[in-house]
């Protein structure tokens, strides 16, 4: 699954329009169609705010796997 579904899967969940993400993120609904369909990229920041607002971490948006190894 791309990362842009489950922003539209997470949004659709708790029953949330894509005006009310757009306003949580201080952009318009148009715009922000345009992450849920892949057509623009995400900003960092938005993604740290989505993260923080429905209680996610940026692994799971991004659909990393669980037993990812970082570099130390």
């Amino acid at each position: 699954m791309e990362y842009y579904e489950r922003l539209r899967n997470l949004r659709e969940d708790r029953d949330l329009l894509q005006q009310d993400i757009a306003d949580l993120l201080g952009t318009t609904q148009t715009y922000y169609s345009k992450y849920e369909r892949g057509k623009h990229p995400l900003p960092i920041e938005h993604l740290i705010k989505l993260c923080k607002f429905y209680g996610v971490s940026a692994d799971y948006i991004l659909g990393l796997p669980k037993n990812m190894e970082y570099p130390e």
